[in-house]
């Protein structure tokens, strides 16, 4: 009787991790929406939208800058939006670039069923620069990707047509992303979890968590690439942005923002942020 007690109670509790882990997949997956509203008035530019390689309508804004100065696309981390980028639109037109910032699938005001941290989120990326393309005709290209939109860049196949990038705190594969948060919010007993939080998100989602690994595609990145890292991040720590970095192709450079965790890495370090980017895109889109 003990023995059938203890059975029925190990499959009870099995059956409720199992919910559980599906639970918590499907809301960190489920969408973001949020009214953005008008550009603000200190910036030149307009609402725009474009049609997503994946069939998605893109809501965004551009804001035209001085001819031969270059463009710059700017794509969000996961459930935030294009207003996160607003600080870096502010400083990039200033210097004159022409500036793109829109909200990925599923974020903000573009629609979307489902989060895919990078994988649908690379064909946003794709169509975001055919249209920067569009509407800044010769101008060279560059990217400013947080968290998962520097992996959604460096997912998208066959890869960006752009002349520099900036990566900010990208994790090298979906395994480890999953890995730390658990770790975090649970301890380190948790990593058992991942394949089953990994797993019910292919069933929910339809694709493998070997599709979301960035550090099987930086090595055939030809452009420049500047990667940023925090040096307190847990949530893609800087032994792991240290290997993506590893493993990407030259040129290529690394800056680690002191005291810095999985944070707006341009608002912890406003000042040389600012100097380091600009250095880097003036190098490569001028």
């Amino acid at each position: 009787m003990k023995r059938k007690f203890l059975v029925a109670l190990a499959a009870l509790l099995l059956v409720a991790c199992l919910g559980a882990l599906w639970f918590a997949g499907n809301s960190l997956s489920s969408p973001a929406p949020k009214v953005i509203g008008a550009l603000p008035d200190d910036l030149n530019g307009s609402s725009i939208q474009f049609q997503s390689y994946s069939g998605e309508t893109i809501h965004g804004w551009y804001i035209p800058g001085r001819r031969g100065a270059g463009a710059v696309a700017l794509m969000h981390g996961v459930r935030s939006n294009r207003l996160s980028m607003l600080d870096r639109a502010r400083f990039l037109s200033q210097a004159g670039y022409s500036v793109l910032l829109f909200d990925f699938q599923a974020h903000g005001e573009s629609t979307g069923k489902h989060i895919t941290f990078g994988y649908l989120e690379s064909e946003d990326a794709a169509a975001a620069i055919a249209y920067l393309k569009q509407v800044a005709p010769g101008e060279r290209i560059g990217v400013i990707g947080v968290s998962m939109g520097g992996a959604a860049a460096t997912l998208a196949a066959p890869p960006l047509s752009i002349n520099a990038l900036v990566l900010e705190m990208v994790y090298p594969t979906i395994k480890e992303a999953v890995d730390d948060r658990l770790t975090m919010r649970l301890g380190g007993w948790a990593r058992v979890l991942t394949p089953l939080l990994l797993l019910q998100s292919r069933a929910q989602l339809g694709f493998s968590s070997n599709n979301l690994r960035p550090i099987d595609h930086v090595g055939q990145l030809t452009f420049p690439k500047l990667f940023i890292a925090g040096a307190n991040d847990r949530h893609t720590t800087l032994d792991e942005s240290r290997r993506l970095f590893e493993a990407a192709s030259s040129p290529k450079d690394f800056w680690v923002v002191p005291g810095a965790a999985h944070v707006d890495l341009h608002g912890a370090s406003k000042v040389e942020y600012e100097q380091r980017v600009l250095e880097f895109l003036r190098s490569n889109l001028r």
